[in-house]
C-alpha cells in the first residue's frame, strides 16, 4: 500500500455515508429532520465529553507542574484563536462552503454549509485523524485511519439526512487535513508524546463540544478560528514539559 491510502479510504467511506444519507433523508419530514439535527448535536457532545477525559489522567497531570495542565489548554484556545481570528479562518471556510454550494447547485435555502462546516470540523478534529495520518504516512498501519473511516460513514449517513450534501463536501477539507498530516509521518516520523496526544484531545473535545452548540442552536461559536489550536495544542505541551 501507498502512503495516504488510509485517508482515500476516509474519503471515500465519507461521500457513500453522505450518499445514502441524502438519498434516505429527503424522504422525512422537517420535524424528524430537525430532531435528527438535534441528536447529532447531542452526540457530538457526548464525543466532545468523551473527548476530555485525558485531562484528568495520571499521564497527562504528571507531565506538568501543579495548575499547568489546565493552563496549557487554556493557552492553546486562546493562541489558537487569536491565530484564527486574524486569518479569518471562520469566514474563508463559510466562503468555501458557499463556493461548493453554487457547485452542487444546492440552494441558499438548504443546509448545505452548515452540514459542510460541521461535518468539516467533526471529521477532521480528534486525536484519530491525526494520529492515523501520521501513522498511515510512516507505513506502520492505517488500522486507527480504517476505524475513523467506519465511524466516519455512519456519521456521514446521519448528518446528510437532515444536512444534506453539504457533507459529502467535507471530504475535500478532510482529505487535505488529514493529507497534510500523512506528509508530517512521511517526513518527519513519530512526533508526538503521550501527553502531546492528551493535549491535542482535550482541545478536540472543547471544540467538539462547541459545534454541538452550534447543531443544538444553543451558541454559534466560530469553531473555524479555533482550529489551529490543534495544531499548537502538542506544542505548548512540549514547552510547558520542558520548561514549567
Amino acid at each position: 500500500m501507498f502512503p495516504g491510502v488510509g485517508t482515500l479510504i476516509n474519503i471515500v467511506a465519507i461521500v457513500a455515508g453522505a450518499s445514502i444519507g441524502v438519498l434516505v433523508g429527503h424522504r422525512l419530514r422537517s420535524t424528524t429532520r430537525i430532531l435528527i439535527t438535534d441528536v447529532l448535536g447531542l452526540v457530538t457532545l457526548l464525543a466532545g465529553a468523551s473527548a476530555l477525559s485525558p485531562m484528568w489522567s495520571s499521564q497527562f497531570l504528571g507531565a506538568f507542574g501543579d495548575g499547568v495542565a489546565l493552563l496549557v489548554i487554556l493557552a492553546a484556545l486562546i493562541v489558537g484563536g487569536l491565530i484564527g481570528s486574524a486569518l479569518q479562518l471562520e469566514e474563508k471556510l463559510d466562503g468555501l462552503g458557499q463556493i461548493l454550494r453554487k457547485k452542487f447547485g444546492a440552494s441558499t435555502q438548504t443546509p448545505f454549509v452548515e452540514g459542510f462546516v460541521s461535518a468539516s470540523f467533526l471529521f477532521a478534529i480528534g486525536p484519530l485523524a491525526i494520529l492515523g495520518a501520521v501513522s498511515d504516512g510512516m507505513s506502520t498501519g492505517i488500522d486507527q485511519l480504517l476505524l475513523k473511516s467506519t465511524l466516519d460513514l455512519f456519521a456521514a449517513m446521519a448528518f446528510a439526512s437532515s444536512l444534506g450534501w453539504g457533507v459529502a463536501a467535507s471530504a475535500i477539507p478532510v482529505g487535505i487535513y488529514q493529507g497534510a498530516w500523512t506528509i508530517v509521518g512521511l517526513l518527519l516520523g513519530e512526533i508526538l508524546m503521550p501527553y502531546q496526544v492528551d493535549a491535542m484531545s482535550v482541545v478536540g473535545g472543547v471544540l467538539l463540544i462547541t459545534i454541538g452548540f452550534r447543531l443544538l442552536s444553543i451558541k454559534n461559536v466560530a469553531v473555524g478560528n479555533l482550529l489551529p489550536a490543534l495544531a499548537l495544542a502538542p506544542v505548548i505541551a512540549l514547552l510547558a514539559h520542558s520548561f514549567l
